[in-house]
């Protein structure tokens, strides 16, 4: 029985006075299915939401959409990306509903405020009014769009729960999570798609399952099954273009620019995170030669500090090199600044990394 539901906390304060608690729940574990690591609740039922991009990006690459439309790894990037809405990533989804001979009218999604403050004080002056192709969830839409026309279905409800592609994610899905098939409970996300909860721990073998099937395609000369080679695709085109997966100053493209090749990193909307680590990345104690995923969830859904929590996370685990992990520092324990930028409290991380022992293993399987 897990007894850390509520003494694991990123903390700020005012003058040293405990301003909010956020709790903190994580799970670490290998491609093996071993559990390494954990704190507060591994088991905790998340919604992955935006983290769980990865495998339906991989759901639309085995589509054979990418091979019918000549899309590409910035195509891929982009679609598993919670992107800004910047020019760069507004012109790739274009690119990608022109090779598929579809408009910005069949996208299932709305428009919004973009993640990015210094684009939304742009489109402010300019009283813009963000349409579809502008949700940080286009690329997506636009993927399974792509999908949905190579597998010969009706494009007006590629965004059903029961469409062609969305069953395969749902399959997809479940298998990285080695969950029995149906298992994983699905709402509908802020962006209009069928959006995942399971186990947090189910999470960190997702993000484990890429790493480790990125690992034997970069190790292998030899022929591998098609789904290793889709996943490691996904991992290497988030990897080469981070600049699609979040965009300037996000910690996704922070995050993997500072381990390049090393990682990918997805956040999902209120508070999940996913990490992959190929084999050998971890300083402090390595799992063999199988690779590592890591899950994070920041109970009250407080953004900068699920980041804070996975960056300290990084360092606890001594993942790469120093130099790397020091270009999240902004992130790690952030300041608390006054409208005069006078500094007035700061950022403690309360939590413990646990080892997991024979007592815990239950969660891991």
């Amino acid at each position: 029985m897990l007894t850390h539901l509520t003494t694991d906390y990123v903390v700020t304060d005012r003058a040293g006075v405990i301003e909010n608690r956020h709790a903190v729940h994580a799970a670490i574990v290998d491609a093996n299915g071993q559990a390494l690591y954990a704190v507060g609740d591994p088991s905790r039922i998340t919604l992955a939401r935006s983290a769980a991009k990865p495998a339906q990006a991989a759901a639309i690459l085995e589509s054979g959409a990418f091979e019918k439309f000549d899309l590409d790894d910035a195509d891929l990037a982009l679609m598993c990306a919670s992107h800004s809405s910047e020019e760069r990533h507004v012109l790739q989804a274009r690119r990608i509903l022109s090779k598929i001979q579809c408009s910005e009218t069949d996208l299932q999604c709305g428009g919004h405020p973009s993640i990015s403050d210094s684009v939304n004080r742009a489109w402010i002056k300019a009283d813009f009014t963000p349409s579809a192709i502008y949700s940080n969830c286009s690329g997506k839409h636009a993927g399974m769009l792509a999908a949905t026309k190579a597998l010969g279905a009706d494009i007006q409800s590629y965004h059903s729960p029961t469409s062609p592609i969305q069953e395969r994610i749902k399959d997809m899905v479940d298998e990285l999570c080695q969950l029995p098939r149906g298992s994983s409970l699905w709402g509908i996300d802020g962006c209009n798609l069928p959006a995942p909860a399971f186990p947090l721990h189910r999470l960190a073998h997702m993000y484990a399952a890429f790493a480790e099937a990125a690992g034997q395609v970069e190790a292998s000369a030899s022929a591998l099954d098609s789904r290793t080679r889709a996943l490691s695709r996904v991992f290497n085109a988030m990897s080469s273009y981070p600049e699609f997966v979040g965009g300037e100053d996000r910690y996704c493209t922070v995050l993997m620019r500072a381990f390049p090749g090393i990682l990918i990193g997805k956040l999902g909307a209120d508070g999940c995170y996913g990490i992959g680590l190929k084999s050998s990345s971890l300083a402090s104690e390595s799992s063999g030669p199988s690779a590592v995923g890591i899950a994070v969830k920041i109970e009250d859904g407080n953004i900068p500090m699920l980041y804070a929590a996975v960056t300290e996370i990084l360092f606890r685990l001594e993942v790469g090199h120093l130099e790397m992990r020091e270009q999240l520092a902004r992130f790690h324990r952030p300041l608390i600044k006054n409208t005069v930028g006078v500094v007035t409290g700061e950022t403690t991380h309360m939590f413990k990394l646990r080892k997991i022992g024979e007592e815990d293993v239950a969660w891991s399987r």
